[in-house]
């Protein structure tokens, strides 16, 4: 099998068509298009379905894909290692990281990372889904208490968790009323479970307004519109300061950040020197310090 045919088939089927494939990696888009012809006519199968404006693979092609494309992501990485000495941090890093932390934090995090690694193209987006690393052609992701899965390492770099916030106008009512609340726009709730010096309650809660930004969320506690629950490193500051007053802590399993990475994979240096990046801007890893780091 040709090995640069089949590099070139898996280029097209990661972005999506010739014409993504060809600017992303500046080869003529006649020559992408030959190339998986020809890997096509030495395995006798069809690989791409031809006529239609998006690309689709057929069930062989989409086979191979699966099969082959993280295995080629290995030996480029590999090899680049090793041509870079397996020190020197270079190349394109894709990560994908929630919205709250892109928005807060992974600005200066990149900015900083790519003052210290030139060399290093770096590529991030936001999004809260679980996205397909392999298939998506993401080095590292960045989520929020993942689930479980055997395909990926990771470890915790942030602790963090949620509490129950106001402001300071606002009363707490203490006779079982629902208190106004703002909530994000896929929380299905009528009360938060929590816990405080008292031990143990239940407040209930009537949402007047449904938000899908965390930032948009705490915004509007600062309003005065309502309570809500939010981060305890997006809110402390205004708690310190005063604007907000600290109810409860949210009876839940603590919030953690994780960065994960395939397990098949190895570790590229870019990889690790962004890993490395995390570890140095938040050495404990404690919501006081991701709070620090966002204000600072």
């Amino acid at each position: 099998m040709d090995l640069l045919a089949l590099a070139d088939f898996t280029l097209v089927a990661r972005h999506g068509g010739f014409g993504r494939a060809a600017r992303a990696s500046g080869r003529p888009k006649a020559t992408l298009s030959r190339r998986v012809a020809e890997l096509e006519a030495a395995l006798d199968i069809r690989l791409i379905e031809r006529g239609g404006r998006a690309l689709k693979l057929t069930e062989e092609g989409r086979a191979l894909f699966e099969r082959t494309g993280a295995l080629l992501t290995e030996l480029d990485e590999t090899v680049g290692a090793i041509a870079s000495g397996g020190q020197t941090p270079r190349g394109r890093l894709r990560i994908s990281a929630p919205l709250l932390f892109s928005q807060t934090a992974m600005g200066k995090l990149a900015a900083t990372f790519a003052l210290k690694y030139p060399a290093v193209r770096l590529d991030v987006t936001s999004d809260d889904r679980t996205v397909d690393m392999v298939e998506e052609g993401y080095d590292l992701v960045i989520r929020v208490n993942p689930a479980p899965d055997d395909s990926l390492v990771g470890r915790i770099f942030v602790r963090d968790r949620m509490v129950v916030v106001a402001h300071p106008a606002l009363p707490r009512p203490d006779d079982g009323a629902p208190v106004r609340a703002i909530v994000r726009s896929s929380d299905p709730i009528t009360s938060w479970a929590v816990s405080g010096p008292a031990g143990p309650a239940r407040i209930s809660v009537e949402p007047i307004l449904r938000l899908t930004s965390l930032i948009m969320v705490r915004d509007a506690v600062r309003a005065g519109v309502g309570a809500a629950c939010l981060p305890l490193s997006l809110a402390s500051h205004d708690i310190a300061a005063g604007r907000l007053v600290h109810w409860a802590d949210l009876d839940a399993p603590p919030v953690a950040l994780w960065t994960l990475y395939p397990s098949r994979r190895l570790l590229s240096p870019r990889v690790s020197a962004f890993l490395d990046h995390l570890k140095d801007a938040f050495p404990t890893g404690t919501s006081a310090e991701l709070a620090a780091y966002v204000e600072g």
